[in-house]
């Protein structure tokens, strides 16, 4: 093929997908400017494109039960690029802050629908619901949905009453740490992994060496250590004796009706009947609202970006990356696979 040939595909390229990209922006930000024109008619399209991008809490003025949606994996709030119906740490760290200030706050609802996540955002999580309980007396009810594994149960444990959908799956108590060994493809490859540590343990886990006695024993400590803090979680969260859950804490999951006969859970039900039932406990007003916040943060970027995404197929290098940084990360998780 001559050069002049090649350059002309190249570029014919290039412009398709530019012209992609661009159709994507301009259909985004017509559709958010021309649904918030009413609202933002004396504000200029660069304001606008900030307010897209950002989010306040407003509570509701009257009484309300603040809805927390653990939906997907629990980890740390991803840049503004994300899909806005990830879980979003910070903002319900945040949520919680304000509802715990609020009089019109009368008690929590923990919706999960989550296979789990990083020790550290579970933990968190689940303090901050235990100080807010600590410090308002108010009520924190949980519903579990399709799932509510790991991480997902872990949070959960700050709640005094769990109710689950009768397909949902849940437990699945224990840790897990993932590593991916890429050595014997590096060999394959003649690539040899070189570190220039301070110590033999420094580049433990690493992608191209294999992990030595010693260090799967470091490693294993650790899952031993969050382990432990798990069984604590739950025998405090449902009473239950602490060999008692070490026997059900094998990392298995159960279904709804084993969870039930298993005391890990409450009651089998709907959402809807969990919400009545919450109702009628504390004698809340019929009418009173659910509320959850919108999780706008990423709303407008998510939109463009995952838009823009589709225009761009995933090849097998991407693929591999994914898997070696996602899949095999050595981070601590409370995670059912």
């Amino acid at each position: 093929m001559k050069t002049k040939q090649l350059i002309g595909i190249i570029v014919t390229g290039v412009v398709i997908i530019a012209v992609g990209v661009t159709g994507v922006v301009s259909n985004v930000i017509s559709q958010k400017i021309l649904g918030s024109a009413e609202e933002q008619a004396g504000s200029s399209i660069f304001d606008m494109m900030n307010d897209m991008t950002t989010s306040e809490l407003t509570l509701p003025q009257n009484d309300f039960v603040g809805v927390i949606n653990v939906v997907g994996e629990i980890g740390e709030s991803t840049s503004g690029f994300s899909s806005s119906d990830e879980y979003n740490h910070d903002l319900y760290m945040d949520y919680i802050e304000q509802m715990e200030q609020s009089s019109a706050n009368q008690g929590i609802l923990l919706y999960v629908d989550s296979p789990g996540g990083a020790v550290y955002q579970s933990d968190e999580l689940y303090l901050k619901l235990m100080e807010y309980r600590e410090n308002t007396g108010r009520p924190i009810w949980a519903y579990f949905a399709s799932e509510a594994c790991s991480g997902g149960y872990y949070v959960s444990m700050a709640a005094e009453k769990i109710s689950a959908n009768r397909n949902c799956w849940t437990g699945s108590i224990g840790v897990i740490v993932s590593l991916t060994n890429c050595k014997d493809l590096y060999d394959k490859l003649g690539i040899k992994e070189i570190d220039i540590t301070s110590g033999e343990n420094k580049a433990m886990g690493s992608s191209g060496l294999e992990l030595t006695d010693e260090q799967y024993d470091i490693l294993q400590s650790l899952v031993d250590e969050a382990y432990d803090q798990f069984v604590d979680i739950v025998v405090d969260g449902r009473n239950i004796d602490e060999e008692q859950v070490r026997k059900l804490a094998d990392g298995r999951i159960y279904s709804a009706k084993q969870a039930l006969e298993n005391g890990l859970i409450d009651s089998i039900g709907s959402l809807e009947e969990q919400k009545q039932a919450f109702i009628d406990e504390y004698n809340f007003d019929e009418d009173i609202e659910f509320y959850a916040p919108e999780n706008e943060i990423s709303s407008f970027w998510s939109s463009l970006f995952s838009s823009a995404q589709q225009l761009i197929p995933e090849t097998e290098i991407d693929l591999a990356e994914d898997i070696v940084e996602n899949q095999g990360n050595g981070v601590l998780k409370y995670y059912a696979k």
